[in-house]
């Protein structure tokens, strides 16, 4: 029997920085939704209890560095299951983008192996096993909308968000998510984004206020020390964007559009000095 799971890639519509805690994390405010773009992962059982991971995409770990060959060792080793399993990942979402796509990878690995060997995991479950791998994985296992707090592992979810395009913008360089945590100086900032503005433009449907509520950050500390991508932010938002923000801890810019005839504008603007753009929709 094979298995099949799709792993979508998330997107933070705000994220703030508090402080920094004792246990070294951060403690941020985010506001998490997830969009079609999306991994693909194929699951098949094996009679010998080995983890076997294969891929198209040549450019990433395919032993114990990857987080699905780690979510398929945890769960296995936690619910003593003496099988082994065959992972394919067909990869689309780009590596180090601040998109969650190796969180997403992990959570669908999660769910695919309580499928595939029948473990009877609620996703409650799942959520508290993915926490162990990384913060990002509690919310990729349930999707949907959330408000995450603590280290981005405390969710409640919420209404979705106004339905729109997405556009998706990776330039040619990979970002340390630690590095720019690790530059990042929370007593430093004068000026928070307004996380009562947007769940209030989220409850309302208000595509607008949405966009005008955007916040991330960790942009200061991006933008600073990688000047492509806020040539792309301001490429974007120069093409007709209506909304646009740095995902995560970069360097993927995401453009919130709202009608579907600026979309070929945008892109092709993007396409002449960017090679990974997307435009998909949000996962509503």
């Amino acid at each position: 029997m094979k298995i099949y799971e799709k792993a979508p890639a998330k997107i933070n519509l705000l994220l703030d920085v508090l402080h920094k805690r004792e246990d070294g994390f951060h403690e941020v405010e985010m506001i998490m939704t997830m969009v079609d773009l999306a991994d693909r992962l194929e699951m098949e059982e094996l009679q010998r209890d080995q983890i076997i991971i294969s891929s198209q995409a040549g450019y990433i770990p395919l032993d114990e560095k990857n987080l699905a060959f780690q979510a398929a060792k945890l769960i296995k080793d936690r619910y003593d299951v003496r099988k082994g399993v065959y992972i394919h990942l067909d990869k689309k979402i780009p590596v180090a983008a601040g998109l969650a796509g190796g969180s997403s990878d992990a959570a669908a690995t999660l769910r695919g192996l309580n499928r595939l060997w029948g473990l009877g995991i609620s996703n409650q479950e799942l959520c508290v096993l993915g926490a162990e791998l990384g913060s990002d994985v509690p919310f990729c296992v349930t999707g949907g909308t959330a408000l995450a707090t603590g280290r981005g592992e405390r969710l409640e979810y919420i209404e979705n968000p106004p339905q729109c395009w997405v556009v998706l913008a990776k330039p040619p360089i990979n970002v340390s998510t630690a590095d720019v945590y690790g530059r990042f100086k929370a007593a430093e900032l004068t000026e928070h984004p307004s996380m009562k503005d947007m769940l209030s433009a989220i409850s309302r449907g208000s595509f607008n206020d949405m966009c005008a509520s955007l916040g991330n950050v960790l942009e200061k500390v991006t933008l600073k020390h990688y000047p492509e991508v806020l040539q792309l932010k301001e490429s974007m938002q120069r093409l007709g964007a209506e909304g646009v923000l740095m995902s995560g801890s970069g360097p993927t810019v995401f453009g919130l559009v709202s009608k579907e005839a600026k979309l070929a504008r945008i892109y092709n603007g993007l396409r002449g000095f960017c090679k990974e753009v997307y435009v998909v929709r949000m996962l509503t």
